[in-house]
């Protein structure tokens, strides 16, 4: 089968096609025919082995996938020509990959391959935040940083299908029409978001912001809460880890608060599937559709990991394998 492969952790210029072996499930395992590939920013870390995780080179990236069940064990609850997506960690960048049923998915009908590829890492990272470690809830108003990304994008719509109102933080007036599609209700610039919140909410401030992006925002977006608000940390796509005095916790009765969706699911992997099913009809009447931003071919894999380390990339940036 054709592969996108790390042969090196020089960065995103260090993938390769090749040919390798297809994989032999295990009698326990999923064997899924990939026909779109997520990439997602954890695939630039690992390109140059500053991901938490350092598979052995070289190595398949490639965490979530959409496709049709080739094979499948019995009583996992999928059968061949099944439309699925699926979150195996690595080996998605491939035309074929094995995994574990509780990492598999049904994908509705409505949905394309290269749209479905997009859900399993940002939606469920998302559900997560803002459920459970944001505690939203309806009536609420949400901040997002990195609005016009494939977590932004989702976060935009699923805080809005959950009933809230949300301010998107975008950098160019391009991200700012791509936030707008995922659902905000409005947009602020990048520079300057603190007065644009305050002037929005009336200087009240959020209840949430949702921060995939760290770096020199954080401070301003601990002042942009209102009372009792919640700063959701998730990333650090700006490239600094930011630091808070805990004294501004204390000023307005606020919270930062960690966001590790696989360190939660990890020793507890039913979780995935009950958030799926909690997701499920949002994805069925199109409340939660990611938006694609560019679609490369496989062999293409490199640009699409630059676009990402550039910090150029609009929706979710997907590979099409076959």
């Amino acid at each position: 089968m054709r592969a996108a492969q790390v042969v090196s952790l020089d960065g995103p210029g260090a993938i390769r096609l090749t040919d390798l072996d297809a994989p032999r499930p295990t009698p326990q395992q999923v064997l899924i025919d990939v026909h779109a590939a997520g990439v997602a920013y954890p695939d630039v870390l690992l390109s140059r082995g500053e991901y938490q995780f350092r598979p052995e080179l070289p190595f398949v990236p490639g965490s979530e996938v959409a496709g049709t069940v080739r094979s499948a064990p019995e009583g996992s609850g999928f059968a061949s020509g099944d439309r699925v997506a699926a979150f195996p960690a690595f080996g998605g960048f491939a035309e074929q990959v094995a995994t574990d049923p509780a990492v598999v998915f049904p994908l509705p009908d409505r949905m394309p391959f290269t749209a479905g590829a997009g859900v399993p890492m940002n939606c469920l990272t998302v559900h997560f935040a803002l459920t459970r470690r944001g505690r939203l809830r309806a009536g609420e108003t949400v901040l997002v940083h990195g609005a016009a990304g494939g977590v932004g994008t989702a976060a935009v719509q699923l805080a809005r299908a959950l009933g809230t109102r949300v301010i998107a933080v975008v950098s160019t007036g391009a991200k700012a029409e791509t936030a707008r599609r995922a659902g905000a209700h409005e947009t602020v610039p990048a520079d300057g978001f603190r007065a644009a919140v305050a002037e929005l909410t009336g200087g009240r401030g959020v209840d949430v912001v949702v921060d995939p992006v760290g770096g020199d925002r954080f401070t301003d977006s601990l002042r942009s809460l209102a009372p009792e608000g919640r700063l959701l940390v998730i990333g650090f796509t700006g490239g600094e880890i930011p630091t808070v005095k805990v004294n501004r916790l204390l000023h307005n009765n606020v919270d930062v608060v960690g966001v590790g969706w696989g360190a939660f699911w990890l020793p507890r992997p039913d979780y995935l599937r009950e958030q799926w099913d909690e997701l499920l009809p949002h994805l069925e009447a199109g409340h939660l559709d990611p938006l694609t931003g560019s679609v490369h071919p496989l062999e293409r894999a490199a640009d699409a990991l630059r676009e990402l380390d550039e910090r150029a990339a609009t929706g979710k940036v997907v590979l099409t394998v076959r």
